[in-house]
């Protein structure tokens, strides 16, 4: 029988601490298979994802419009579904609510770059925009981490406000910041989850910092500015996601950077190491997080 799970029901299925667990134990997983998935442009500056994935008992395939206009028309930027199949009969046996899962597995994978790259991870964390990532993250942090203080930076000051509000309604410790570079000197730990069209951050990230920097996923997004970048690789720890982002990576991309010589975040999992700081971690997304959270939500 097919599960069909709304957005309500699929979070419910993706605690952050047990999903951040579920996609370090696919990292390990010899069975994964991810092809490269397909993104289609359409008209008006949309894109269309389409992203299959499998291992030994599930399959995936995950089908989003990626909208960035969307905000002006009142309607998600993300939209779609995936589609979870059994591998052994090819039964459909699932259904989750795609816009969950992709906010939820992306703060998840921050979230597991976070326990194992951080140099610092008391807090305060600083978030750069407010959406629905900012919000996944804020909850993944507090949840996954026991971060007890967030700060809030957005160009949109009524949004900050309503991430303060639910922070502190978690019991957070929250404030609005209207200069996102100059709380870099006092949050070790930074979270990007910007539109990405243009450069947000030129601030320098603390010494012990830990920057995930999610908002851009295509060679042409930005959040950071190329100089802090180069900064950041000379003198700290620069990670990828997965090996997907050498040639998705923008804000490294566009530094300059040789993102193909960047360790992974399954290297990380495979053979922890030292770490030196600050720590800058792309995140660009891979099926395979849809396939951990599609793994996680079929066995709950």
């Amino acid at each position: 029988m097919t599960s069909l799970q709304d957005a309500d029901a699929t979070a419910r299925a993706l605690p952050y601490p047990e999903l951040a667990d579920e996609i370090a134990a696919l990292l390990r997983d010899p069975s994964v298979m991810v092809p490269p998935r397909i993104v289609q442009a359409l008209p008006g500056g949309g894109s269309l994802f389409v992203m299959p994935a499998t291992d030994a008992r599930v399959a995936i395939t995950k089908l989003i419009t990626f909208v960035p206009g969307n905000g002006a028309r009142g309607l998600p930027t993300i939209q779609g579904d995936i589609v979870v199949f059994d591998v052994a009969s090819g039964q459909r046996t699932g259904l989750l609510d795609g816009p969950t899962v992709t906010a939820r597995r992306t703060a998840a994978v921050s979230l597991l770059a976070a326990q194992r790259l951080a140099p610092r991870r008391d807090g305060p964390l600083l978030i750069v925009g407010a959406g629905v990532q900012g919000r996944s993250h804020l909850e993944a942090f507090a949840a996954g981490l026991g971060v007890r203080e967030v700060r809030v930076a957005s160009r949109q000051a009524a949004s900050a406000d309503a991430l303060v509000a639910h922070a502190r309604a978690l019991g957070l410790d929250a404030q609005r910041v209207d200069d996102a570079d100059a709380a870099l000197a006092e949050c070790p730990l930074v979270v990007s989850t910007t539109p990405a069209q243009q450069v947000v951050l030129r601030g320098t990230p603390r010494d012990d910092a830990f920057v995930a920097a999610v908002g851009a996923f295509t060679p042409r997004m930005v959040e950071w500015a190329p100089e802090v970048c180069r900064d950041m690789a000379a003198r700290g720890t620069l990670v990828v996601d997965t090996r997907d982002a050498d040639h998705e990576a923008g804000d490294l991309l566009q530094a300059g950077i040789d993102v193909a010589a960047l360790p992974t975040l399954a290297d990380w999992v495979s053979a922890p190491r030292a770490v030196r700081g600050p720590v800058f971690f792309k995140s660009c997304g891979w099926a395979g997080w849809d396939l951990a959270a599609a793994r996680l939500a079929t066995r709950s």
